[in-house]
């Protein structure tokens, strides 16, 4: 599984010529108290149900508070044939510190 850092996130995001489906899969009362502008927000336990709002075509970022839940979704959708997905490496946490410090965290 491919990984990504905050600050390499940021990047991309920046220069991204078609931007990636950000995948936050975090519930969503954390979703609310913080998340990445631009993201998504499909609980982990949800994930499965909801492939279909998934295109397979698309690049898919994953994020959740540290990176596990995210990583677990991201090897789900790999296993389901998905071939461009990526995991924010410690996810929103690494985000707030690492990119956005004005970002509340938890």
């Amino acid at each position: 599984m491919r990984t990504m850092t905050a600050p390499q996130l940021q990047t991309y995001l920046q220069s991204a010529e078609t931007q990636p489906i950000l995948l936050d899969v975090r519930e969503p009362q954390e979703y609310a108290h913080c998340h990445i502008e631009g993201s998504v927000n499909i609980p982990m336990n949800t994930v499965p149900a909801r492939l279909s709002e998934l295109a397979p075509e698309k690049e898919i970022i994953t994020v959740c508070h540290h990176g596990m839940r995210s990583g677990a979704i991201a090897e789900f959708l790999l296993s389901r044939g998905y071939l461009n997905v990526t995991n924010l490496q410690g996810g929103i946490d690494a985000w707030t510190v690492q990119v956005d410090p004005s970002m509340p965290r938890y």
